[in-house]
């Protein structure tokens, strides 16, 4: 059960809320994000929602049976939608294209694609400066100072920045640079970094752990939320499996079924997903049609040339050829009103 509160709620009203939660049997857990009161309530009884609906600060009063029940549709029927900027939003009604290297590496590099960027439309650019990477030799970013040229060149330019933070101590160093807070799929049941991201007010792209289920990637959203943070968007990023022709198993199952369950944005990068250059335009396009409200993609200037995951980036003629046909293939499908 969730019990939503009024913000103008008197300390004296709260009291008799919580005495009436614990009357009927539940615990409560309390929430305050940026715009919203919440008491998350927890408990088995029947209740008669009526007996505390009606008191004096609740706003409203919702039965909620998933176990992660701020992330959840049951009680949120609207989806939520995020605002980047007045004209740049995330979500149900938007379809956003998140596009940069693997690696930011020089600022040739980043120059270079924040202009190919700002040609194409695309207003939101990845690029990640603290890497985890499977080998310990391997780059693994530039660092805060990468991501200080990184964000000096976008914000000249207009574009966000979506980076990967792999540690809460990293969240206040990266803070004025970021846009979008990234957890890599190894983090993702990285409690402790969720718990920070749930107090920060930078929206968190939230990719699915390389084994999660839809409920991990359910309930690694809700610590975010429950720690005070609503803006969480869900990204599907490929799982593990026995197959070895590709990289990961892209499971685009998991787009609709998302949808269904939770009011949170959903997002694909298919360029983990597949993991082979010539492929992600198909997976990109069949991301949409599966109803992702928007894509992360690699693209490089040159990718034979890339730091990391070149064998996955598309260059730049590849990638506007993709944006082109992924404009296409939104049209498309808003006229079957998928």
């Amino acid at each position: 059960m969730i019990v939503q509160l009024q913000n103008e709620i008197s300390p004296a009203q709260e009291q008799q809320v919580k005495n009436e939660v614990n009357l009927a049997g539940y615990s409560l857990r309390e929430v305050k994000t940026a715009s919203q009161h919440y008491y998350v309530c927890i408990g088995s009884k029947l209740v008669d929602l009526r007996r505390i609906g009606c008191l004096p600060g609740v706003r409203d009063v919702h039965r909620v049976t998933d176990i992660n029940q701020l992330v959840s549709r049951e009680w949120r029927v609207k989806d939520t939608v995020i605002e980047l900027d007045e004209d740049l939003h995330i979500g149900t009604g938007n379809f956003t294209i998140m596009a940069g290297p693997c690696s930011i590496e020089s600022e040739e590099q980043i120059a270079a694609t924040v202009k190919f960027l700002s040609e194409q439309g695309v207003r939101v650019m990845r690029g990640g400066v603290f890497k985890p990477r499977s080998s310990p030799y391997a780059f693994r970013g530039l660092g805060i100072d990468g991501l200080k040229l990184f964000s000096s060149l976008c914000r000249e330019a207009g574009i966000k920045i979506v980076s990967e933070v792999m540690q809460s101590d990293q969240i206040e160093l990266m803070q004025p640079y970021v846009d979008i807070f990234q957890v890599g799929a190894r983090n993702s049941q990285n409690f402790t970094l969720l718990d920070a991201l749930g107090q920060c007010e930078k929206p968190v792209l939230l990719k699915r752990g390389i084994s999660g289920t839809a409920e991990e990637l359910l309930s690694a959203a809700e610590y975010i939320f429950s720690n005070g943070n609503e803006s969480v968007i869900l990204c599907e990023r490929g799982i593990r499996s026995y197959e070895k022709a590709y990289r990961n198993t892209l499971d685009l199952n998991i787009v609709p079924i998302l949808k269904s369950r939770t009011h949170l944005p959903v997002v694909v990068d298919p360029s983990h997903g597949i993991g082979i250059r010539r492929h992600i335009p198909e997976m990109a396009l069949a991301s949409v049609m599966a109803g992702a409200d928007g894509l992360l993609l690699e693209i490089h200037p040159q990718p034979e040339k890339a730091a990391s995951d070149g064998a996955q980036t598309l260059n730049f003629e590849e990638a506007e050829k993709l944006f082109a046909q992924l404009r296409q293939t939104v049209a498309l499908r808003q006229s079957f009103k998928l």
